[in-house]
């Protein structure tokens, strides 16, 4: 019995072995073990590939999971200024008030930064850094003012079947709406005429002086205290009643940017769903009786969250003084021959790269692609190189990471989708062998963006009635988040019509410039297709 299962597993092995090596199906071509290791393959640079630029122009901006506020200007790019809206929602609906003539004691609104603790004392105290900060302490004028403008769900112009869409260029209608006085009306100006985003932990004290509460740094300030006494706890019977109807009674807070007479301005990246407005203010702790008629007398609050739908709006100034950035993007007729000789990579409402692979050429004309599977190429390894103009980038931050998706269907792609890594510290470093990670010398300053498309190369090899679709270039604040969002003004490309851009481009403020495929680009920093591979024997 042992000699048989002997004998019948040997066959077995043999006959697997033998199928293994008599597979020579058209189907493999292109297919290999992908190894970072590039020892035993051979290379091969395309010099087909041809990238330009195009506009974004205005884009979708409600309901973002984060959004700017500020001034961000940048030597290469320009001049951005965000405002935001957003609506207001009742922590606890209904609530009930027993004085007639109640006074409050406070109104503060507080809006958490993002940042890391760098020293925790034993004491409660701490100290921060602040993330997503661009322009470090330069001030900003910031005007708090209730909105009258009602931000709708669904759109009335498609009988309530989509959402209603907002976008970034509708700072008018906002400040048109304008429903109050200043809110932030405060002496203190640090939260108002001289507004910055300060790195220090908040300290929240009685009149005394003795601290009740600390908090992480963000964003704090007295708001009109008259204001909310009429709008909250004097409202109109059964507007408080519960969150619907409360919407529409207040219908939002506008945060609006304005110049500062002698800083530049800062810009920061904020969860304002994280925010809150808190109403300080005394009441009796409930209602008099026959045996109780006065009450004791308690301090309450009114808790109001910035939750609901929000709206994010910028006001471009492009760079006149350096007017490469305005020229690129303003070329609406590329020169897909041979693209540009600069790529301006920017976020927000901001601006593309467009890429096409071997030459544009359709998967059966390639004269590359019939030449590998012809030669029945094994594709180890395909990426391409972006290297940064690091002198026409002057001294802006550089984004962190940029995107490659399939421009054609707004989807991504292969390689995006094989890669299942993570980052088990931060999610913005997902999908890291994907890539598109800026790579930095010793002293910072960024040099190139590696993106690696081997699936997608492998898949056009394989299947050659497949589309060479043009692939988009974009900043992206996390690659985890693919979904599109609305461009308001849709651009065609040969037979493809784009109406959509990565909403995570839409979130980053930052820009990139690279270096093209134009014949004035030096080879040695021209974007480059690289290709790694084996040919059977």
């Amino acid at each position: 019995m042992k000699v048989n299962f002997l004998v019948k597993t040997f066959i077995l092995g043999l006959s697997i072995v033998m199928l293994a090596s008599c597979d020579k199906d058209f189907n493999e071509i292109g297919v290999s073990v992908v190894d970072d290791d590039h020892y035993g393959f051979e290379k091969f640079v395309d010099p087909s590939v041809v990238a330009y630029n195009r506009n974004l122009g205005v884009v979708q901006t409600n309901n973002l999971p984060v959004n700017a506020l500020g001034i961000y200007d940048n030597a290469v790019f320009g001049k951005t200024t965000s405002s935001f809206v957003s609506q207001v929602q009742l922590n606890t609906v209904n609530p009930t008030f027993y004085n007639t003539d109640i006074e409050i004691d406070s109104v503060y609104l507080y809006i958490p930064y993002y940042s890391t603790v760098k020293q925790a004392n034993s004491d409660g105290t701490g100290v921060y850094q602040l993330d997503s900060i661009y322009g470090g302490n330069s001030k900003i004028k910031l005007k708090v003012y209730e909105s009258n403008k009602f931000l709708q769900t669904l759109d009335p112009n498609d009988n309530l079947q989509s959402n209603l869409k907002y976008y970034s260029d509708q700072s008018s209608d906002f400040n048109s709406s304008i429903a109050s006085i200043q809110l932030n009306n405060s002496t203190k100006a640090e939260q108002n005429d001289d507004f910055y985003f300060k790195s220090n932990q908040i300290e929240i004290k009685r009149a005394d002086e003795t601290v009740i509460r600390r908090l992480a740094p963000g964003m704090y300030m007295d708001l009109d205290k008259t204001f909310f006494k009429n709008k909250i706890i004097n409202a109109p019977s059964g507007k408080l009643l519960n969150n619907s109807i409360f919407k529409e009674y207040f219908r939002g807070i506008y945060f609006k940017v304005e110049d500062h007479p002698t800083d530049s301005g800062s810009m920061g990246m904020l969860n304002f769903a994280g925010g809150t407005i808190t109403i300080s203010y005394k009441d009796k702790s409930f209602a008099p009786t026959a045996s109780i008629p006065s009450p004791p007398v308690v301090r309450k609050t009114i808790l109001l969250k910035l939750t609901g739908n929000t709206v994010n709006v910028h006001e471009n100034t492009n760079n006149t003084t350096n007017g490469n950035y305005l020229a690129a993007i303003g070329n609406n007729i590329p020169d897909d021959a041979t693209g540009d000789q600069k790529l301006y990579v920017k976020g927000q409402q901001g601006s593309m790269a467009v890429i096409e692979l071997f030459g544009g050429q359709t998967n059966a004309n390639s004269t590359l692609l019939n030449q590998i599977r012809n030669e029945k190429w094994l594709i180890n390894e395909a990426n391409l190189i972006f290297n940064i103009d690091s002198d026409a980038m002057l001294s802006a931050p550089e984004p962190n990471r940029i995107y490659l998706y399939d421009l054609n269907n707004n989807q991504p792609i292969a390689d995006y989708n094989f890669d299942i890594s993570t980052s088990s510290t931060n999610s913005k470093y997902d999908k890291s062998s994907f890539g598109g990670i800026i790579q930095k010398q010793s002293n910072g300053k960024g040099t190139k963006y590696k993106v690696r498309l081997t699936h997608h190369i492998r898949s056009l090899v394989k299947n050659i009635d497949s589309t060479n679709v043009r692939l988009g270039l974009v900043v992206t604040e996390n690659i985890s988040q693919p979904q599109n969002y609305f461009l308001k003004n849709s651009f065609t490309i040969g037979t493809n019509t784009t109406k959509y851009t990565p909403y995570m481009s839409i979130v980053n403020p930052l820009g990139t410039v690279l270096y093209g495929t134009n014949s004035n680009v030096i080879e040695e920093k021209r974007l480059k297709l690289e290709i790694y591979y084996t040919k059977p024997d």
